[in-house]
C-alpha cells in the first residue's frame, strides 16, 4: 500500500485526535527510523520518551518474541514469574514498597490518585482533596485529565469530578497557602515534560515534602516521562534528596511495549484491600518480560552515567544555539535527556518541526513554543551534532 492510500484509509477510519505529520513509518534500528519510502530518519522524540533503548533493540526483541511463545496473557488471579520479577526491581530501585502494573501512565496516574483518596478517607472522611500543578499533565482519562493543570484540556468535558484543585509549580508559598488537613495528596510531575520542560528550583520539592508531612499529605511523584533514567538517575526525584509516597511510571519501562506502574510505600498500600483496584492486562507475562529488560539495563551505573554524559554535552549544544539566535531562543533547560528549548513566540514552533522532519530529523514542539528533546538513551555525541547541523541550518532560517 502506498503512503496516499494510507492516508485516505486512516482518514476515512480512524479517529481524527491527532495533529500527524504526513510520514508513514515502517522500521527503526537503534536512534533512527525508515518511512515506507525508504526515507531515513534520526529520532529525536523517541516515540515521546518510549523508546528508551532504541528501535530494533536486540534483547528487548528476544524477550517479547520468547514470552509470546511461551504465554501472552493470563488472569492476574494467577501468578507470574515476570511480573514478581519486574515489581521487585521496581521496589528495590525506588525504596518503596508495593507496585502495581496497568497498561498506560494514564491508568498508573489514576491508580495513585485512586489508592491516595482510599487513604486519606481511612484519616477522615474529607481528607480528599488533590493538589496538582498548572502545566501540568497526568493522562486523557476524566480524573487523570482533572489532575492536569491546563484548563483547555478540561474544556467541554464536564462536569469534572471535584477535589481537584492546582498550584503554580515552584511557588512555594503558593502551595503552603493552599495545603490543608483535607488535603489527600499533592501530585507533580518532577519534571514538567508536556508543560515545557520545566524542572524545580534546588530546594522546592524538599520543602513540598516538608508540607506533606505536616498536614499527613501523600506527595506523590508523576515520573512517567522523566523517570527510566532519562534525567540521569533512574528516578527524577533521585536527583533532589527527596522520596515520595508513591511515584508513578510508564512510558519507557517496557522500552515500547504498553505498561504503566504505581509505586507505594507500605502505609499506603494498607488502604487497599483484595477487591480495591484491579487490570485485565495490567503486568501481563508479554509487558513485564519487556520491562524487565530495560529493569536490567538503565539502571546500570555506566548506562546512567552515559546519560548524564551525553545529555551535558546537548545541553550545551542547545546553549550555543541559543547564544547564536538569542532573540529567537530565550532559555534552554531540562536535565539528562530531557531537554528543551523554549522560542520567543509560537509563531515558528510547528514549522521548525515540520522543516527538520523533511531533512530527516524528527523532533517535537510542546507548550506551543518549547522544542522539546525526548530521544531514545543510547543516543551518541555524534548523533547530536549530526541533529545540531539540521536544527541551526533550519532555525537559522527564521532567526535571519
Amino acid at each position: 500500500m502506498q503512503e496516499q492510500e494510507i492516508f485516505a484509509e486512516d482518514q476515512a477510519s480512524y479517529l481524527p485526535v491527532f495533529n500527524r505529520y504526513k510520514i508513514v513509518l515502517d522500521h527503526g534500528d537503534g536512534a533512527y527510523v525508515w518511512d515506507i519510502n525508504g526515507k531515513k530518519y534520526l529520532d529525536f522524540l523517541g516515540g515521546i520518551a518510549v523508546n528508551v533503548l532504541g528501535h530494533n533493540n536486540k534483547a528487548l526483541v528476544q524477550a517479547v518474541a520468547e514470552q509470546a511463545g511461551k504465554l501472552i496473557h493470563c488472569s492476574n488471579l494467577y501468578y507470574t514469574q515476570p511480573q514478581a520479577d519486574a515489581a521487585a526491581k521496581l521496589v528495590k530501585l525506588s525504596g518503596l514498597d508495593k507496585a502495581f502494573f496497568g497498561n498506560s501512565g494514564a491508568e498508573a496516574n489514576e491508580g495513585a490518585i485512586k489508592i491516595a483518596r482510599k487513604y486519606g478517607y481511612s484519616i477522615h472522611p474529607e481528607k480528599t482533596e488533590i493538589i496538582s500543578a498548572w502545566e501540568s499533565f497526568h493522562g486523557r482519562t476524566i480524573a487523570t485529565l482533572t489532575a492536569t493543570g491546563q484548563p483547555h484540556y478540561h474544556e467541554g468535558l464536564g462536569p469534572l469530578p471535584a477535589g481537584f484543585s492546582y498550584v503554580h509549580y515552584n511557588d512555594i508559598a503558593e502551595l503552603g497557602a493552599k495545603i490543608s488537613d483535607k488535603t489527600a495528596a499533592v501530585m507533580l510531575e518532577t519534571i514538567q515534560g508536556e508543560g515545557g520542560v520545566h524542572t524545580p528550583d534546588a530546594d522546592y520539592l524538599k520543602q513540598v515534602r516538608a508540607l506533606c508531612d505536616k498536614h499527613g499529605a501523600l506527595l506523590i511523584l508523576d515520573e512517567i516521562q522523566a523517570g527510566i533514567g532519562r534525567s540521569g538517575k533512574f528516578f527524577a526525584y533521585e536527583n533532589y534528596g527527596i522520596k515520595p509516597d508513591i511515584v508513578t511510571l510508564a512510558k519507557g519501562l517496557a522500552g515500547g511495549v504498553p505498561i504503566g506502574a504505581f509505586i507505594v510505600t507500605d502505609k499506603v498500600a494498607a488502604a487497599f484491600k483484595p477487591g480495591d483496584h484491579g487490570t485485565t492486562f495490567g503486568g501481563n507475562p508479554l509487558a513485564c518480560a519487556a520491562a524487565n529488560v530495560v529493569l536490567d539495563t538503565v539502571p546500570q551505573e555506566d548506562f546512567l552515567k552515559n546519560i548524564q554524559v551525553v545529555g551535558k554535552y546537548f545541553k550545551d549544544k542547545l546553549q550555543e544555539l541559543a547564544a547564536k539566535y538569542p532573540k529567537f531562543i530565550v532559555d534552554v533547560r531540562g536535565e539528562g535527556l530531557i531537554l528543551g528549548a523554549e522560542l520567543v513566540s509560537a509563531d515558528h514552533g510547528r514549522n521548525i518541526v515540520n522543516d527538520c522532519l523533511a531533512q530527516g530529523l524528527i523532533i517535537n514542539c510542546t507548550a506551543g513554543k518549547v522544542l522539546r528533546f525526548i530521544p531514545p538513551l543510547i543516543i551518541t555525541t555524534a548523533q547530536i551534532d549530526e541533529a545540531f547541523a539540521v536544527m541551526d541550518e533550519v532555525i537559522g532560517k527564521y532567526a535571519d
